[in-house]
């Protein structure tokens, strides 16, 4: 343990950096399209981003940009190679790390494997200013692990019964079991600004009556048809379609995050995810 610390003090020369967790309980709110979109837009407001594809045991974060992954978080935990190994890089530069997709051990970690994984990013070398991580649908351990580690939870949501009450009990987990109380929502796939706010009273108001947190309308992203039609030829819309409804919303919602403070305590670290990830 004296060891990890050590390293951990030296991780990334105590470089402060923004951790955001995508996440929203439900899949199929567009949770995955939020997190590479605004990731390229922030990088092309000249952040150096680096995306954490968390879904373990389902990645598709490569899927979905065409990219090709020669290793993955697998090789990671089995020994074959470092974490700087496994990054690839993607669109305006983005760099992605990979998971892998249709393995149940990388979803069932076992103990000593989750401080592997721990271990690896406390020994990375890749430098960046904002880590979106990505996280997997529903409300396993390993979700809340990461969401309770990051420094913001961004949760995306849509405007269906079953979204808004996924969201509802990733929430009440989150505040009851792990001391996380300030949610930032993206209402996504919604048709207009005035019904992402609608939207957004809808979770504020179950949530202001039963549960004790806070909620901030950080980003409105309309649906788009481009969306799919990017989803097919394996680009984000933000790259293929730069004028779409959707990507006008993605960079919106970029430029709202550059507005947000990185805190100038061990928070702001990327030694304090790493901590608190390993806490858990």
């Amino acid at each position: 343990m004296i060891d990890q610390a050590s390293g951990l003090r030296k991780m990334q020369d105590l470089q402060q950096i923004k951790v955001i967790a995508v996440s929203g309980g439900k899949g199929g709110v567009g949770k995955t399209n939020v997190s590479l979109n605004t990731s390229i837009a922030l990088a092309q407001l000249g952040k150096q981003v680096l995306v954490l594809d968390a879904d373990l045991g389902l990645a598709n974060v490569d899927v979905m940009l065409g990219l090709r992954v020669q290793r993955n978080l697998s090789h990671v935990l089995s020994g074959e190679c470092e974490l700087d190994d496994i990054i690839i890089e993607g669109p305006a530069g983005i760099k992605i790390i990979p998971a892998t997709s249709g393995t149940q051990s990388m979803v069932d970690l076992t103990p000593n494997e989750h401080a592997g994984l721990i271990r690896a990013f406390s020994d990375m070398q890749t430098k960046f200013d904002i880590l979106i991580v990505d996280t997997a649908a529903g409300i396993s351990d390993m979700v809340l692990s990461f969401c309770r580690a990051s420094q913001d939870v961004m949760l995306v949501v849509c405007d269906e019964p079953t979204s808004i009450t996924d969201c509802y009990a990733l929430m009440k987990l989150l505040s009851r079991d792990h001391e996380v109380f300030k949610f930032k929502v993206v209402a996504n796939m919604v048709r207009s600004a005035n019904e992402g706010q609608q939207l957004f009273e809808k979770l504020s108001k179950v949530s202001d009556r039963f549960l004790d947190v806070g909620l901030e309308l950080v980003g409105v992203v309309p649906f788009d048809e481009n969306i799919r039609k990017s989803g097919r030829k394996q680009k984000a819309i933000i790259e293929a379609f730069p004028n779409s409804p959707a990507s006008i919303g993605f960079r919106n919602l970029a430029k709202n995050i550059m507005k947000w403070p990185i805190p100038h305590q061990p928070s702001g670290h990327l030694e304090f995810f790493i901590e608190q990830l390993l806490e858990h």
